[in-house]
């Protein structure tokens, strides 16, 4: 039997795109791709579309010289091992388990990502948006200005269908298809093939997005690393904004901001972009579960 100490870890989601939370202040686990992607593992594992490991920024090479701005890093992982600059939903978790944990207190905090740091405020205990009392009130992320590279000629294609997209950049990559039917985005287990190659070196995340009335719209989305998943967060933002140029709204033009709701599969986000480019996420964050990980069964993943 291994005597090596069992691995804590939490299990959350935001409007059910969830993940598997490690606790590591200090910055001492070494967590491989095979590892992570074992984890989240839905059928031999815990099971997420990621994993979110908790560390203190000033234990971590990449974020120590943020530190004094933001405490914690979030060290954000996808599915399948690889790393990832950033993650809303994730970031409304993270925030979620430092409040319950004692780390941070409701109201304002900066959190620490690959993409740099977010602005995070927690609402205080109440139900969430949504109406639910499970979430313990709604979770509000600065999720920093949208960029619109401006690639032009990009296409997303599922089947024989083809659409234009718009490239929009939330400190990760997405492509935003406007469809008439989001099932034709067909079952989304593989990533729609997206052109050309060379817009997205590092790979993209695919939004596909319907019309639901006035700033109202919904979305399905593939996220690489991860297939498709319940909701992206980066992904409602970049939607949000593919949709407000599509209607004629600029908030940097106008000064005036401008709200959209966003339908995901998982649930309902609101997203408003503010004149000075600053996009907020709202939604809920919840924790559903903790417990342990078999230091055994978790040494035996392929290094």
């Amino acid at each position: 039997m291994s005597t090596a100490p069992a691995l804590p870890f939490l299990k959350g989601h935001g409007t059910e795109n969830d993940f598997v939370i490690v606790p590591d202040p200090d910055g001492a686990l070494t967590l491989s791709a095979p590892a992570v992607a074992r984890i989240c593992d839905r059928r031999a594992g815990v099971g997420g579309d990621g994993l979110i490991r908790v560390v203190r920024s000033a234990a971590h090479p990449e974020a120590r010289h943020l530190a004094a701005e933001a405490p914690w890093f979030m060290d954000y992982r996808n599915s399948d091992g690889s790393v990832a600059e950033m993650c809303g939903n994730g970031v409304r978790v993270f925030a979620r388990y430092l409040h319950r944990a004692g780390l941070a207190e409701a109201g304002d905090l900066a959190v620490a990502t690959r993409a740099g740091v977010r602005r995070v405020h927690i609402a205080k205990d109440g139900p969430a948006r949504d109406g639910r009392p499970d979430a313990g009130g709604d979770v509000t992320v600065a999720m920093g200005a949208a960029r619109l590279p401006g690639t032009g000629g990009v296409t997303v294609s599922v089947g024989d269908r083809t659409w234009p997209a718009v490239h929009v950049d939330m400190g990760n990559p997405h492509a935003v298809a406007f469809v008439d039917d989001l099932a034709h985005a067909g079952d989304l287990l593989r990533p729609p093939a997206v052109r050309p190659g060379a817009a997205y070196p590092e790979g993209v995340n695919v939004e596909f997005a319907v019309a639901r009335g006035p700033r109202h719209v919904a979305m399905r989305v593939h996220e690489r690393g991860s297939g498709e998943t319940r909701s992206c967060g980066t992904g409602a933002c970049a939607v949000m904004v593919a949709a407000a140029r599509r209607d004629g709204a600029d908030p940097g033009a106008t000064g005036r901001p401008v709200t959209y709701t966003v339908d995901v599969p998982g649930g309902r986000l609101v997203i408003s972009e503010r004149p000075d480019g600053t996009v907020e996420m709202t939604g809920p964050a919840v924790i559903v579960a903790e417990g342990v990980l078999d230091p055994a069964w978790l040494a035996a993943a392929p290094h």
